[in-house]
């Protein structure tokens, strides 16, 4: 979930009332040019609360913008949001990457409203906290189902999924890579 792509993608944004695509191509300035931007409303019963309810119906409009934009690149990214997406800051006892690996199931269950089988789990060490023995752990749940439906509408349209990302972190990662956050100024996103 915390992955940066190797190459260049499609960006896909299913939402509860269109679907979006956007491609940018990487210049050696450091700029970007867009290739690709391109929306498609969605039935109101494609989406309900944010769940694909008629993939059929978003397979369609994907596929529809793929080809009357003739996105030629079959690598797509997509995120997530909603009820089925959980992120926790969690503090544990102090102990290593490989300590936490072991031991992040059972510690997960403690934060997740849901069965911990039901979810692709992530996590990261945010920092040591100084004097308490403590780690702070920035720890994502997101339901298996909720990304294989996404996942399965990108598969069925032609192309291949390679990341699939939360949103908040997504817009976080867009916000840095595009502006000078200099970490002494507020900012609302």
């Amino acid at each position: 979930m915390f992955g940066k792509p190797k190459k260049q993608v499609v960006g896909c944004d299913v939402g509860s009332s269109a679907i979006k695509i956007v491609e940018l191509k990487p210049l050696k300035s450091g700029e970007f040019q867009l290739l690709h931007a391109a929306i498609a409303d969605l039935s109101p019963e494609a989406i309900v609360d944010g769940a694909i309810m008629d993939s059929s119906l978003v397979v369609e409009a994907l596929s529809r913008l793929i080809a009357e934009n003739n996105v030629k690149n079959s690598n797509f990214v997509g995120s997530l949001s909603g009820h089925s997406v959980i992120i926790k800051k969690i503090q544990l006892p102090a102990m290593t990457y490989a300590e936490l690996a072991e031991s992040i199931q059972w510690e997960a269950e403690q934060y997740i409203p849901f069965d911990i089988a039901d979810v692709n789990l992530d996590y990261e060490i945010l920092k040591t906290i100084p004097g308490t023995g403590t780690i702070e752990v920035l720890l994502v749940a997101v339901k298996k189902e909720k990304i294989a439906d996404h996942v399965s509408v990108i598969n069925l349209a032609g192309k291949s999924p390679v990341i699939v990302d939360v949103d908040a972190f997504a817009l976080l990662n867009a916000y840095i890579a595009n502006y000078q956050a200099t970490g002494h100024t507020v900012t609302a996103l």
